[in-house]
């Protein structure tokens, strides 16, 4: 592994190692569109009725549903196996029939979703109205509220995986497929990253200020190799996965704070200094609230760039950022929901799959026993800008979801 190689695992954005417990991925260390009113009762009909005839279709033929990607579900017409949309399973009742939808007539999710939300919140009070558990006889008490338990282990999957679909379904009307699962290649390099490029699509999903950040998330990972994305590597798989995911959760922030930066810049409240179109950066100067925080910092990009063959360029939403104070800067950082952290770590653990962890005598990991991939530069470009995206939509879609059914504690 060359220099250039190591700068890219040795990334500062890439969250620190930990023990694999079972509690958590070690990946880790941590409003959306509406039914659309088109002013035909004709056309609310016929959708309504679409929406029905597909809960129906999903009751009766569920194997179908389980998995997209799996021989049973294959086209009976065409004897041919559809090709997954994403590489996260939903397995749920409300996942598999999402999953369904997500093949056959997307434009039909938001509804679905929708119906399912109201579920959900019919069974979440009925669950609450019956919450009391005097009247139980004390020999019963212990597997009343295992009941309950299940329950709501149960109604937190089912949100976990509509929170998904929405977000595969935000890829799919972008027209960027997501990456599959990261398998052992037949191309003659071996390179693993045989999937389409997409990338200026990905790049134009962004605000302009949210893209200058994303680009220099870009410069800290890749380096000097920003113009020879043709060049390829070999890597360790966990290290890509760890990246892909401290990108997922750079995306999320971004987002958030770029939702804000953007509703000040509209009512021109923005900092001294943000209303100009040139801002100037003084890269050596930044907040105890960015330097204390080794995540924090990365996201806020106050992390050097030296070594890594790229300079942090200035940019106004950077600037926005390294403006708040501590509270608010740790507060934009943190993930909001558990709902959205287990997706995160599912939906890296399907790319990636689940790493196997080592540990040597003295009690630290043996890397010896990563798994190695290569993967080009571009490659890499392509994961990383899926990444952030991925993080922003689950910004979006969690926010949507929680105006309707509150699960965010904070």
């Amino acid at each position: 592994m060359d220099a250039v190689t190591a700068s890219l695992v040795r990334s500062p954005v890439l969250p620190p190692r930990t023990s694999d417990n079972g509690s958590g991925s070690m990946f880790l260390t941590a409003s959306g569109p509406g039914f659309t009113r088109s002013g035909s009762r004709l056309r609310l009909r016929f959708r309504q009725n679409a929406l029905q005839s597909l809960t129906t279709t999903a009751k009766t033929r569920r194997i179908f549903v389980v998995r997209a990607s799996s021989a049973s579900s294959g086209d009976a017409s065409s004897g041919s196996t559809p090709k997954p949309i994403a590489p996260l399973r939903l397995e749920s009742p409300a996942g598999q029939f999402l999953s369904q939808i997500l093949l056959s007539h997307p434009h039909l999710v938001p509804a679905a979703v929708e119906q399912q939300l109201e579920q959900l919140q019919t069974d979440r009070d009925s669950e609450g109205q019956n919450k009391d558990a005097s009247s139980v006889p004390g020999t019963d008490i212990v597997l009343y509220r295992r009941i309950a338990e299940l329950k709501e282990n149960e109604r937190r999957r089912t949100l976990e995986e509509i929170l998904y679909a929405l977000v595969v379904q935000k890829f799919m009307e972008a027209n960027v497929s997501l990456v599959p699962s990261v398998t052992p290649s037949s191309h003659p390099s071996g390179r693993v990253d045989t999937w389409p490029t997409k990338v200026e699509k990905l790049e134009q999903l962004h605000s302009p200020e949210m893209y200058e950040m994303i680009h220099n998330h870009l410069a800290l990972i890749l380096g000097s190799r920003m113009g020879d994305l043709a060049s390829v590597a070999q890597i360790s798989k966990l290290r890509v996965g760890q990246v892909y995911a401290a990108s997922v959760m750079y995306g999320y922030f971004l987002k958030r704070v770029d939702q804000r930066f953007q509703l000040e810049k509209t009512m021109k409240i923005l900092p001294g200094g943000l209303d100009d179109s040139k801002t100037s950066v003084d890269q050596t100067e930044r907040p105890s609230a960015v330097s204390s925080h080794p995540e924090v910092g990365a996201f806020a990009g106050g992390v050097s760039a030296k070594g890594f063959g790229s300079e942090i360029k200035p940019s106004r939403l950077r600037s926005y950022v390294m403006s708040f104070d501590a509270e608010t800067l740790q507060r934009y950082a943190t993930i909001r929901s558990r709902e959205a952290v287990r997706i995160i770590e599912k939906h890296t653990e399907a790319l990636f799959g689940k790493p196997e962890i080592v540990l040597t005598p003295e009690g630290t990991v043996d890397s010896s026993k990563d798994e190695q991939i290569n993967i080009s530069f571009g490659g890499m470009k392509r994961l990383v800008l899926e990444a952030v995206t991925f993080g922003s939509f689950l910004w979006d879609v969690e926010s949507h979801v929680d105006a309707r059914y509150h699960f965010v504690l904070n």
